[in-house]
């Protein structure tokens, strides 16, 4: 089964994006054909500083390598270098009815946020419909937040095989339920685009600072609390074992949560969490040239897939003369 996924290099990776997708698809590395890459493409519709973006992109390949992600036992590069991926968009936004597009709650969310409105921001399902279809994937783990997109995803490859012939894979999304959408710290989802994040290789007194500032309500201590509401326990439910996240439940429930106290836990637990991959990161960027090496030889990998599939394109809609 050829599992697909990507990871926008637009910030600092948080624990959102390693609980809601990274931890998922290294997860796979046994069992399934992985393909992983790093979306520098989609980064544009927000990120409009060259330097930042490249640094950014190294980055993003380090957090990937350091918290376990072996490039041997799956295909892992940078979108941009494939090409192939514009011209497949280019042709699947020749079948896009604009009213699909119209539909797609994220472009409005996103404005609403300040974000430019922009044509690339406005067509992203299509890239992404791309990067999915270009390497007949079978299954693609998404945040609840993207299922829409790989619902556009599919619907432009079923219009595809529909007038051209049987061409692409039909993607199905893989959705963990539990960790579909990780709060952040004002109890929005989590995102780069709201500033509401906890990086995963954060550390020290910004660390503390960051999860102190979980928003919490104004219930006195002894008073019983729901938890399944509270954007503190959910976080915390991510980093502790059965029997603390148990524990901590029947404080909620029972009264008796302090949230300082389960704050001041939640620093601990994440700092021993990621302490490990902290220290590798360190030395994968204090190498960029092997980490521009893994990523071109990983793109050499995803290129021989992507051309196989083009070329397939490129007949189908008469390309090929």
């Amino acid at each position: 089964m050829k599992i697909l996924s990507g990871i926008q290099p637009s910030g600092k990776l948080h624990i959102g994006n390693y609980f809601g997708m990274m931890k998922t698809m290294i997860s796979h590395m046994e069992t399934s054909e992985l393909y992983v890459f790093i979306v520098d493409l989609h980064a544009l519709t927000s990120v409009h500083d060259g330097q930042r973006l490249a640094q950014s992109t190294l980055e993003v390949a380090a957090d990937f390598l350091a918290l376990g992600l072996d490039p041997d036992k799956c295909i892992f590069w940078v979108q941009s270098d494939v090409p192939e991926v514009c011209e497949l968009t280019w042709v699947l936004s020749t079948l896009t009815p604009m009213g699909l597009l119209e539909r797609c709650h994220s472009y409005k969310d996103k404005v609403a946020k300040g974000i430019t409105a922009s044509h690339g921001l406005f067509s992203y399902p299509v890239l992404m419909a791309a990067d999915i279809l270009l390497y007949q994937a079978d299954r693609v783990p998404v945040g609840k937040d993207q299922k829409q997109h790989l619902e556009v995803a599919r619907d432009l490859a079923q219009k595809f095989n529909n007038e051209f012939g049987e061409t692409f894979t039909i993607p199905e999304p893989a959705i963990s339920e539990q960790t579909a959408i990780v709060p952040g710290v004002d109890g929005q989802k989590m995102s780069k685009s709201y500033d509401n994040t906890i990086p995963i290789f954060m550390g020290g007194k910004p660390l503390k600072k960051r999860i102190m500032s979980i928003q919490t309500d104004a219930t006195p201590v002894e008073e019983p609390k729901n938890p399944d509401t509270c954007n503190l326990y959910q976080i915390f439910k991510l980093f502790a074992n059965q029997q603390r996240v148990s524990e901590v439940h029947d404080i909620y429930v029972n009264g008796g949560a302090a949230y300082g106290y389960i704050k001041l836990e939640l620093f601990d637990l994440i700092s021993d969490y990621f302490n490990q991959a902290r220290n590798k990161k360190a030395e994968f960027l204090a190498d960029p040239a092997e980490l521009h090496r893994i990523l071109k030889d990983g793109a050499e990998k995803a290129r021989e897939k992507a051309v196989v599939t083009l070329d397939i394109v490129r007949q189908r809609v008469g390309l090929r003369y």
